[in-house]
């Protein structure tokens, strides 16, 4: 991918000279690819670095919405990327369904091991997967299990942050740079309330309803068996209130009995809210 980076703030230059150093001596990689600003990102510097040795392997399952993994294997064709799905039931992982505070761990212990073992049978050296320096301060407990199986993350290594990757993105010509943040369709649901086929499936068709009205960052999520509260940034909520009929038909459709709008807008991980910080623990 032809791109310039002359514009850029030298030491923001640097520290992409850096990313692309720490990935060549890894001398073979798959990056976790969900098609996402991170991802998208860390999966063109390795194939600058790289070249064809390289694999983007991307988690198909009822937490990730088809057109996430459609976008991702449309950009793996256009650059010429290997790719590979991995199908994984995460229902089936014990605990995730319960929901509890570490599902992320859970999730995360057995999607990587699926991807670890690719590797291996691919004779891949390394994974690696797109977590930033921004991670650092949320509760991700997902990241204690990439820690645990040894998986890189070249970009938290290189101190990038979310501003600093979308700013290069943009340089490098990326489609995902102004990508609107996603988490996958588990983070919808209150923790300790279990998560279920169906619920998964209504969250899916009312966010992508909610897009395909022209909302980008926004949330749907659910509080029991059928309470919607509806995330979106507080400078579009008049927007979603000249919706209001409309949006709440078709939540009822898919199968909603109620359907809110949080007053405080969108923000990311508000699920963690409730959580105390010894439940974080």
């Amino acid at each position: 991918m032809e791109h310039t980076l002359s514009a850029i703030d030298p030491v923001l230059q640097q520290k992409y000279q850096r990313l692309l150093a720490d990935l060549r001596a890894m001398g073979s990689l798959a990056v976790a690819f969900s098609g996402g600003v991170d991802s998208t990102f860390l999966l063109a510097a390795a194939k600058e670095a790289l070249g064809g040795r390289l694999l983007a392997v991307t988690v198909r399952s009822a937490s990730i919405p088809a057109r996430e993994c459609q976008e991702a294997d449309a950009f793996c064709k256009a650059q010429g990327i290997s790719h590979r799905f991995v199908d994984v039931d995460e229902l089936s992982i014990e605990g995730f369904a319960d929901n509890p505070a570490n599902r992320c761990y859970l999730c995360k212990k057995a999607l990587f091991s699926e991807i670890l073992t690719l590797a291996e049978i691919e004779g891949i050296k390394a994974v690696a997967e797109g977590s930033n320096l921004d991670d650092n301060g949320d509760y991700r407990p997902g990241l204690l299990a990439i820690d645990e199986l040894g998986i890189r993350s070249p970009l938290r290594d290189a101190h990038l942050t979310k501003e600093e990757i979308r700013t290069l993105s943009k340089a490098m010509a990326l489609p995902t740079w102004d990508k609107p943040s996603f988490a996958c369709l588990a983070s919808r649901f209150v923790y300790g309330e279990r998560i279920t086929l169906k619920k998964l499936s209504m969250v899916e068709q009312a966010e992508q309803y909610l897009l395909d009205l022209g909302f980008r960052q926004l949330r749907v999520r659910m509080h029991g068996e059928g309470l919607a509260r509806i995330e979106v940034p507080a400078e579009e909520l008049p927007s979603l209130l000249t919706h209001r009929i409309e949006v709440s038909e078709r939540l009822h459709a898919v199968g909603f009995d109620y359907v809110t709008m949080d007053l405080q807008g969108y923000r990311s991980g508000s699920m963690n809210e409730t959580l105390t910080e010894e439940e974080k623990k």
